[in-house]
């Protein structure tokens, strides 16, 4: 008889299939992409508009080549943060801003801008007729508006915060005596931290609102006098403590 053959048997180990257990990772990216997509949605609806402009131009052309990319800021204010060595130089491009706009040039005079240990102080000054507010009320003029808004739009480009202040003149206010020059001036200044917020300013930017009635006045030789009624925006240096800020106590003495 001839030799019998061997029988050989192969045991070959069962693979699996490697495209099983991968399919969460794909649904999960999808989740994450989601979510930030939404995220971005929200972050967009409660900026300002010139970040929304900076944003939309990146996206048009993402190579930075376009003239939409970044905030617009034609005529408009460093993008820099004022500081002592600038701030002449941010004071001109202001006063430019305001020279050019056809409908402010002739309120040039009853706008003034004055760099103080503070930082750049400008200052709206009122009229024997009112320019920015009617006499004895709280509600802006066009003129106002306009002149704010312009401001707003110059100074929200700027990293700085800012004070706004009211002021009266000594004239005391007309009325039953419940209402007096301390609320007049601070709901005048309120009244221009809401439209320039509402113009431009950053969320958060206003780092004070205050009201001084008569107590400091322009003019003090002549207490009565229009200018003496006036609102005033202070760009602080970006360094500047807080106005009223308390002074941290000295500890080398301890």
């Amino acid at each position: 008889m001839s030799e019998q053959q061997p029988i050989i048997i192969l045991k070959r180990k069962a693979r699996h299939s490697s495209h099983h257990g991968g399919a969460w990772k794909v649904a999960y990216a999808d989740f994450v992409t989601a979510m930030m997509a939404l995220f971005i949605v929200l972050w967009l609806m409660n900026t300002s508009d010139h970040v929304r402009k900076a944003v939309a131009g990146y996206f048009n052309d993402p190579s930075g080549r376009s003239t939409q990319t970044g905030t617009d800021r034609s005529g408009s204010a460093d993008s820099l943060p004022l500081t002592k060595d600038n701030i002449n130089q941010i004071k001109q491009k202001l006063e430019q801003s305001i020279q050019q706009n056809m409908h402010l040039q002739a309120l040039q005079n009853q706008v003034i801008m004055t760099v103080t240990p503070e930082g750049l102080r400008i200052e709206l000054l009122e009229s024997g007729r009112g320019t920015f507010f009617d006499t004895g009320g709280t509600e802006l003029s066009g003129s106002g508006k306009e002149l704010l808004s312009l401001l707003a739009k110059q100074i929200g480009a700027l990293p700085n915060r800012i004070s706004i202040e009211g002021h009266t003149d000594a004239k005391p206010y007309s009325g039953d005596g419940t209402y007096s020059n301390w609320e007049l001036s601070v709901d005048r200044a309120n009244a221009a931290r809401r439209l320039m917020e509402e113009a431009g300013l950053r969320a958060g930017q206003v780092n004070q609102v205050r009201g001084f009635a008569d107590q400091r006045l322009r003019l003090p030789q002549a207490p009565f006098d229009p200018s003496n009624r006036r609102i005033s925006v202070i760009v602080q240096y970006s360094d500047a403590a807080p106005p009223g800020a308390p002074v941290k106590p000295d500890t080398a003495a301890h």
